[in-house]
């Protein structure tokens, strides 16, 4: 196999659910082949470097294999190998968004109708 359409790599690669999506974040510029901005229909390469928006995270990705099959999430691994730098930054990142969401204090009950009127009156005031 030796052309492969990117939005077919990501979405056989297991990072997007569908083929619509892929080429959704290509459109969009999220995705970056080769530290730039790529088209939906490029051909990837083995070795090139790909960076892909999941969720709170970015990977980023070297081609290991190309594939335009969707297959198991064990196979579908064996098509990229992630960056060292871009692993240590995505746990750390985890790592400060479970501790921003400990040390934040949830109420206990849910706010009646005056502290309902105090946020939204608050609320109002920052739109200002």
């Amino acid at each position: 196999m030796d052309n492969v359409r990117l939005d077919k790599w990501l979405w056989a690669a297991r990072f997007f659910k569908t083929r619509a999506l892929a080429k959704k974040a290509i459109e969009g510029g999220k995705v970056h082949y080769n530290g730039g901005r790529a088209k939906t229909s490029k051909n990837v390469e083995v070795g090139a470097l790909i960076r892909v928006p999941q969720g709170w995270d970015t990977w980023e990705v070297e081609v290991m294999a190309l594939s335009d099959q969707r297959r198991g999430a064990a196979e579908a691994r064996e098509l990229y190998r992630e960056t060292p730098d871009s692993a240590a930054r995505r746990a750390r990142e985890s790592d400060e968004r479970r501790l921003v969401n400990q040390a934040m204090q949830h109420p206990l009950k849910r706010p009646d109708k005056k502290q309902r009127r105090d946020i939204q009156r608050f609320q109002r005031q920052q739109d200002d």
